[in-house]
């Protein structure tokens, strides 16, 4: 993912999760995975494999392709 793409994901994600009034932990218990995990995917310094994305995407109720800044819907 391009450092332009990363940014966007990772502040659309954290923008989405709070609007959905989740935490991080809530999140990262629904992907199975740790809370450190979830985090660095917000903070930009990790980025999800595509089964990952794809859950994310579900749980907030977008396309992977809006969270990838790929559209803007």
């Amino acid at each position: 993912m391009s450092s332009e793409n990363m940014k966007v994901f990772s502040e659309r994600l954290r923008d989405l999760r709070k609007s959905a009034g989740l935490t991080q932990q809530q999140i990262s218990e629904r992907l199975h995975i740790r809370q450190q995990s979830y985090a660095r995917y917000e903070s930009g310094t990790g980025e999800p494999n595509l089964e990952t994305l794809a859950k994310i995407a579900a749980i907030l109720d977008v396309t992977s392709d809006y969270l990838l800044g790929l559209t803007e819907f």
